[in-house]
């Protein structure tokens, strides 16, 4: 089926809803390319098409991806009967009982689970690297990292298996593969998208779930398809006045935009994202916007205290409750190094410094919307790289801790504030690096943008004139399963 990258998810429903294809076709197509680029890339965690069957002979597919073919993430969201690890060794061999309440949601939009991408474990840095599946590489060069923690699902993307994947994140896990992998990454508003049913947050609501996908237009009708309260939701984003899938159409009104370069943590843009960074600005004046630098005063050092503490607990609460299901802690090399010393470190957090970072959380998010407000930003833009993919190895829980550290801090260094927010953000994938012999075709660099608490539909709505004025979809890297 030679014309299959040829559509997005959306497309490829319409075929089967005319009749063009069959479902069973486009499983097969997806799976045969799945395989195909495995070797290469190494980005899925496991292949189920046999529950894929199982699900298309009960013949309920109904909804608005009916019969599309869609993969999750190896990390919290839960397909019945199939493997959820985490990327850990220490959760090797475990089986999902039930549905994730997302799964539920997917699979009422008609979506076909046939597989699982690659995860580090419990998604603990900016690349796709474990023990457990070993290195996941980028299509575009593979020597090169395909980001993390959803760096699986962008890797399948990018390379054409399929059209949008499932995603998560907690400090940029969608956004920057997304950035990696020249895709398109939406990372929603805190209580915007299910996380049930066990409990309706992660990370102590840093974490959030969507999907990264090639068109805008996906990405907007997937989250029309799954947004909403669940059970015992502790809070709601906002309701939106339309479909985001409407918004994507709707050209933006003159937005006033402030260009924030420098991260909190002093990170600058090294030459190719500053590149990008200029050329983007450049793009929304000739769209209409008006472009202004300006950044929110915050304190860097703290926020990347408080986020650790607050990951590191969790982690330590996440290995316990294992624990508990099994009868046993961990054995030794069951748990990454740097995930080791992470769940120790969480061990020892005072319970007061937990509640200094929800505070200073609380107090960022107030500061970042002042901001906007005082001077009249519609919303932020800035690089999500401050440099091109890092290399496979660098960024890994088994690399040396200190230069790790130090890489993860400085590789998407605006990214983790806007869970630390709980403000959407995306990334969109416009610029590419001039081409070299490792890359042929570029390197991808996305540039991201975030707005107020529950400005999804804004977001949307200027993706979708970006994504005109400058369309990606038709770029292919080297890895290709087509």
């Amino acid at each position: 089926m030679k014309e299959y990258s040829d559509y997005d998810a959306m497309g490829l429903a319409e075929l089967v809803r005319t009749r063009q294809v069959s479902a069973s076709e486009l499983l097969d197509e997806a799976v045969q390319r799945a395989e195909a680029v495995q070797g290469d890339l190494n980005c899925f965690s496991v292949l189920y098409p046999d529950l894929a069957k199982q699900q298309l002979s009960k013949g309920d597919q109904t909804g608005p991806f009916a019969g599309v073919p869609f993969v999750t993430k190896d990390l919290a969201v839960a397909v019945k009967d199939a493997p959820l690890t985490n990327g850990s060794v220490s959760w090797k061999g475990h089986i999902a009982s039930q549905d994730s309440t997302l799964t539920q949601r997917y699979r009422d939009a008609g979506l076909v689970f046939f597989g699982q991408t690659t995860s580090p474990e419990f998604g603990l840095t900016t690349t796709t690297e474990s023990t457990l599946y070993g290195q996941t590489r980028n299509p575009w060069d593979v020597t090169r990292t395909s980001g993390g923690s959803s760096g699986g699902a962008s890797a399948a993307v990018a390379a054409g298996v399929l059209p949008m994947a499932q995603a998560s994140d907690g400090g940029g896990s969608i956004r920057i593969p997304a950035a990696c992998c020249g895709l398109f990454g939406m990372k929603p508003s805190r209580g915007r998208i299910p996380m049930g049913p066990g409990r309706t947050e992660n990370w102590n609501g840093l974490s959030t779930v969507h999907a990264l996908s090639r068109s805008v237009r996906d990405n907007a009708a997937l989250m029309d398809a799954t947004h909403g309260p669940e059970t015992g939701n502790r809070y709601q984003a906002p309701k939106p006045a339309r479909p985001f899938l409407e918004e994507v159409s709707r050209d933006p009104k003159s937005l006033k935009i402030a260009l924030w370069s420098t991260a909190p943590n002093g990170t600058q843009p090294d030459e190719d994202a500053a590149a990008g960074l200029a050329a983007t600005a450049k793009l929304l004046e000739d769209l209409g916007h008006t472009v202004v630098e300006a950044s929110p005063k915050i304190d860097g050092e703290a926020i990347s205290k408080a986020a650790l503490f607050t990951i590191s607990a969790n982690i330590a609460a996440m290995i316990d409750d294992r624990a508990e299901i099994t009868g046993r802690q961990p054995e030794e090399g069951e748990l990454e190094p740097i995930t080791l010393a992470m769940s120790t470190l969480g061990r020892t957090v005072p319970m007061v410094e937990l509640a200094k970072a929800n505070n200073l959380f609380n107090e960022n998010a107030i500061t970042f919307e002042t901001f906007l407000n005082e001077g009249g930003y519609d919303l932020i833009l800035t690089p999500t790289l401050s440099r091109t993919p890092e290399q496979l190895g660098v960024m890994a829980l088994t690399a040396n801790p200190e230069s790790m550290g130090a890489a993860v801090a400085s590789f998407s260094p605006h990214c983790p504030f806007f869970n630390q927010i709980g403000a959407p953000a995306m990334s969109v994938p416009l610029h590419w690096t001039p081409p070299s012999e490792e890359a042929p075709q570029g390197l991808p660099i996305g540039m991201m943008f975030g707005g107020r608490y529950g400005s999804e539909a804004l977001l949307y709505s200027l993706a979708g004139q970006l994504e005109r004025a400058q369309p990606w979809a038709h770029r292919r890297p080297p890895v290709w399963a087509g």
